[in-house]
Order: C-alpha cells, then sequence, then structure tokens
C-alpha cells in the first residue's frame, strides 16, 4: 500500500518572487502556487511568468508542487495552461469545477500541451452545481485518461455562492462536505479542507483540523505558513495509533490467526476490516517519516 503525504497544501501567491522563493524551506507536503484567486488581473502575465520559473527551476525538495490555473472560460486561463502543462509540475489545480464534463476538457487540453503523464489533475468543488454533480465528477477518476487525483474543497466560494455562513463548527456547510467524501472514497479519490481565514485564531485553525480528520478529510489547504506545523501535525497519525496499528497488522499475520475474520486483541474485538485500517495508518507514518527524513 503506498501513500503519499498531502497533510497541509499551503496557497502561494504566483505573483510574489520573494514568497516562491521562501517556499523551498517550508514542511509543506503541497505547495499550490496560485494563479487564480491571489493575483490581481493586472498581475495575472507576470505571475505567469513567475510561477513557469519556479517550476522549471524546482528546488522544492519533498513538496508536491501544484499550480492553481485560471478558469479556462476566463481571459487567462488558456495561456496559463499552455504555459504551464509542458512543465510537467506535480499536478494543475482546475478551478470551479462543476461537471464531469469539465474534467475530460481539461485532461484533453493537458494532453495537447504536452503536460507529461505524471502531472495530475487536480479539482476546486467550490459550486453549487458541483456539490450537486459530486459523484458524477468523482467517477471521471475511473477514465486513467481523466488524470483526475483529487478534490480540494473550496468554501470560501462555497460560502458566496450559497450565501452560507462560515462560522464555528461550520455547520451550514457539513452536509457538502459528507457528500465530497463519500464520493471521492467511492472512486478513489483524495480530498483536501477549505482554508481557515482567521490566521491569528490558533484554537480555532486547530479546532477546524481535527473536525476535517475526523471527516476523513486527508489533509487541508492553507493560507499562511505559520499553519503548516500544526496541520501537519494533527493530519499524521499519533505514536499510540501507529502502535495500536501495528499491534493489529502483527497479530492478523501470525500463524493462528490466518484464517480468521475476527479476534480478541488486548481485550477489544478486532475485524478483519480493522487490520486494513492498521495498513493503511502504518502506511501513513512510514511515508511521513520518509518524507521527513529526506
Amino acid at each position: 500500500m503506498q501513500f503519499k503525504p498531502r497533510r497541509s497544501a499551503l496557497y502561494m501567491p504566483g505573483s510574489n518572487a520573494r514568497a516562491l522563493e521562501k517556499a523551498k524551506s517550508l514542511a509543506a507536503d503541497v505547495l499550490i502556487l496560485d494563479l487564480e484567486d491571489s493575483v490581481v488581473p493586472a498581475a495575472k502575465a507576470e505571475a505567469r511568468q513567475l510561477v513557469a520559473k519556479a517550476v522549471r527551476e524546482g528546488g522544492y525538495g519533498q513538496s508536491e508542487l501544484v499550480v492553481r490555473l485560471n478558469a479556462t472560460q476566463s481571459d487567462w486561463g488558456v495561456e496559463d495552461l499552455v504555459t504551464i502543462a509542458p512543465l510537467g509540475p506535480h499536478a494543475i489545480l482546475v478551478p470551479k469545477v462543476s461537471s464531469p464534463g469539465e474534467i475530460m476538457m481539461v485532461a484533453k487540453a493537458l494532453r495537447e500541451a504536452g503536460a507529461p503523464e505524471r502531472t495530475r489533475l487536480w479539482a476546486m468543488i467550490e459550486t453549487p452545481l458541483a456539490i450537486l454533480n459530486i459523484d458524477a465528477i468523482a467517477r471521471a477518476s475511473a477514465d486513467p485518461m481523466s488524470r483526475l487525483d483529487v478534490f480540494v474543497i473550496g468554501t470560501n466560494d462555497l460560502a458566496k455562492e450559497t450565501r452560507a455562513r462560515l462560522v464555528p463548527g461550520r455547520v451550514p456547510m457539513l452536509a457538502w462536505l459528507s457528500m465530497c467524501i463519500a464520493a471521492a472514497r467511492a472512486h478513489g479519490v483524495e480530498v483536501l479542507d477549505g482554508v481557515y481565514n482567521d490566521i491569528a485564531n490558533a484554537a480555532g485553525f486547530r479546532e477546524e483540523c481535527q473536525q476535517g480528520l475526523e471527516f476523513g478529510m486527508d489533509g487541508k489547504t492553507l493560507i499562511h505558513p505559520s499553519q503548516v506545523a500544526v496541520c501537519n501535525e494533527i493530519f499524521a497519525p499519533s505514536i499510540a495509533e501507529i502502535a495500536w496499528a501495528k499491534s493489529i497488522v502483527t497479530a492478523f499475520a501470525s500463524p493462528e490467526n490466518a484464517g480468521k475474520g475476527a479476534i480478541q486483541l488486548d481485550g477489544r474485538m478486532v475485524e478483519r476490516l480493522h487490520a486494513e485500517m492498521a495498513e493503511r495508518t502504518v502506511s501513513v507514518a512510514q511515508a511521513i517519516a520518509m518524507r521527513e527524513t529526506a
């Protein structure tokens, strides 16, 4: 079982050369070089060239390098795609995806622009129509030509488009978050939670990270480097969780338990499905350890 840590995904403004350089020293699992929301229209062309230079030169260590384009129907999206795709970032993040047809259209454009196969497609889920179509969008990942690997939840845009309030606990959005996770898990897509806007509220940020973890998110998108360490901590298995997972894996691997669907371990009833969950926990822990020692 292979696992790629995506605990923390930090947006970096593509128009800020200093920020793009600083990103090389950060411990985020994913760096999203942004050409969309964080870049004003007058700076779009310059940002595109700065991001292209950053992708070409590399130097971002173990972090996955993802570029968020402007929407293809915007004045800048097509030029973003044809400039960035051939450079082979780990993924292209497409904003405002609302249907599976949009996934396949962008995937086709990536091929035609010369994007190498390793460049995957990530989709922003940030419109009411995307929520209503979420199963169909996730189902597109079954087609290898789609390149679809990850959903990124755009909670700020969802709030804007639905008029839902961004409140502690996110009660207005819980159904939508659950729908995204269920669709993603049904079709083998990973999910990254939306951003937390109140940078100064460390306690609130920690609580929302914990909520995302408990919901089943694979990680969280971030807007400030100060959020990376807490996010990495919360979305990593604890020492106790790793130890328990290893004990389950070891127990089911023993010859006397080979044909059993359930066993008793330290006073608890443990089933084969728990062994599968435990194997994933161990894989997650190993991948994180490898990343942090590389």
